[in-house]
C-alpha cells in the first residue's frame, strides 16, 4: 500500500491569522463574522464582496447540505488548528500536506498592493507557526504580492527564511504580466531559492464572472480556465525558455486536459508563429510544459487514461482538506481508484513521491 502524502490542501484563516498584521493596516485588517445566508465570512474593506470562510470548509459535509449556512463554530478544527489538523492526517493515513490559503485566494483580488502585500506577510507569520508543530508533515506555502521587482525578491528572501518550501502568486499580476522581461529578477530568486512558484485555481479574475450559457454552475466547472492562460501566457512569451530551472505548479486545476492543451500549444506554434505575436522560443510548446510545469489533481479519473501523454513525475494528488472538493473522509479509496491501471512506480510517484521531491523533502 502506497503512502499518501497532498500536495494541495489548506486552511481556513480565523480572524487571529491577521492579528499581527502591519499597524498601518491594523484597523482595515480581515476580520470573522456570521451572515445568515452564507455562516462565517470574512469582511474584507475594500472588497465589494465578504469571503465565504464556511463554504470553504465543507470537507466530509454531504453535497446536499451544502447549501445550509455553516457558522464558526461548525468549522471543522483541524482547519486552523495544527495539532487537529496532524490527527486528520493520521485518521486518512496521509503522511503530510502541503498547505496552501483559502481566504488568502480570494485576497488576491483585492485591488490594492500594499493591502494585499499586508496580509499576506500577516497571513506568512501565522502560517509558520502552524507548520512548526510539526514542519515534516505540515509544509507551508508563503504568499507573495510582488508590488515590484525589488520587492517580490525581498519577500521570497523572507518566505525562504520563514521556513517555507514554495511561494504562491495571485493569478493576475501587480505590474506588467508574468512573462514581462522585469520579472526576471524574482524568477531568478525563486530559482536560487530553491523555490516552487505556484498558481492556484481562483485567486485571479480569468477564474470569476465569465460570461457563460446555460446553468450557472458552468462557473464552477470552468475556474482551471485562468490556470491554462497562465500556462500559455508563460510558455508562448518565453519565460521557460529564458529561466529553464523555473519550477511551477497549477494547482487544483486537475491533470487529465494537459495532453490535449499541449497539442493546441504545439499546433497554434507550428502554423502560426510566422504570422502571429509570439515570444521567443526554440523548442515546441509541449516540451515547456512537461518540463517545468506541475500540476495537481484529487479526483481527476481521467489521469489514468493519459499516463503515456504526461510527465507522470509532475502530477501530484492531493486531499484538498477542508474544502469540500476535497477527497475527506475517503482519501485511500479515491487514491486507489484514481490510479488505477498505473504501474507501482507511478503509483507511488502520483500519491506521494513527486509532491516530495519537489519541495525537496
Amino acid at each position: 500500500m502506497s503512502p499518501l502524502f497532498s500536495a494541495d490542501s489548506h486552511v481556513v484563516e480565523v480572524e487571529a491569522c491577521y492579528a499581527e498584521i502591519d499597524p498601518k493596516w491594523k484597523s482595515l485588517r480581515p476580520r470573522a463574522a456570521e451572515d445568515p445566508k452564507q455562516g462565517a465570512i470574512m469582511v474584507v474593506p475594500g472588497m465589494d464582496f465578504t469571503i465565504p470562510s464556511g463554504m470553504l470548509s465543507r470537507a466530509g459535509l454531504r453535497f446536499e447540505d451544502w447549501a445550509k449556512p455553516q457558522p464558526w463554530n461548525a468549522i471543522h478544527p483541524a482547519a486552523f488548528d495544527p495539532k487537529a489538523r496532524l490527527a486528520i492526517q493520521d485518521e486518512e493515513n496521509v503522511e503530510g500536506e502541503v498547505i496552501y490559503p483559502s481566504a488568502g485566494m480570494v485576497l488576491c483580488l483585492h485591488k490594492d498592493v500594499a493591502y494585499r502585500k499586508a496580509c499576506f506577510e500577516a497571513y506568512n507569520r501565522w502560517l509558520a507557526e502552524f507548520c512548526a508543530t510539526d514542519p515534516g508533515r505540515l509544509i507551508g506555502i508563503g504568499m507573495a504580492a510582488l508590488p515590484s521587482p525589488e520587492e517580490g525578491v525581498r519577500e521570497l528572501r523572507e518566505i525562504a527564511r520563514q521556513g517555507f518550501k514554495g511561494v504562491m502568486f495571485a493569478g493576475d499580476p501587480a505590474f506588467e504580466d508574468y512573462d514581462h522581461p522585469s520579472y526576471a529578477p524574482i524568477w531568478e530568486a525563486a530559482i536560487e531559492l530553491g523555490l516552487p512558484v505556484s498558481f492556484h485555481i481562483l485567486t485571479g479574475k480569468d477564474s470569476y464572472g465569465m460570461t457563460v450559457r446555460g446553468p450557472k454552475v458552468i462557473q464552477q466547472i470552468v475556474t482551471v480556465r485562468g490556470n491554462q492562460n497562465i500556462i500559455m501566457m508563460m510558455v508562448l512569451g518565453g519565460v521557460f525558455e529564458r529561466h529553464p530551472a523555473l519550477r511551477v505548479v497549477m494547482v487544483e486545476n486537475d491533470a487529465g486536459w494537459i495532453p490535449h492543451f499541449s497539442f493546441r500549444l504545439d499546433h497554434a506554434w507550428e502554423r502560426h508563429r510566422w504570422s502571429m505575436e509570439i515570444g521567443s522560443i526554440s523548442r515546441k510548446p509541449s516540451e515547456y510544459v512537461r518540463e517545468n510545469v506541475y500540476t495537481t489533481f484529487q479526483d481527476d479519473s481521467s489521469v489514468r487514461y493519459v499516463v503515456d501523454a504526461l510527465n507522470m513525475d509532475h502530477v501530484m494528488w492531493a486531499t484538498d482538506f477542508p474544502h469540500g472538493d476535497g477527497t475527506y473522509p475517503n482519501s485511500r479509496k479515491i487514491a486507489d481508484e484514481v490510479t488505477t491501471g498505473m504501474s507501482a512506480a507511478q503509483k507511488q510517484g502520483v500519491v506521494y513521491a513527486n509532491a516530495r521531491a519537489l519541495y525537496g523533502l
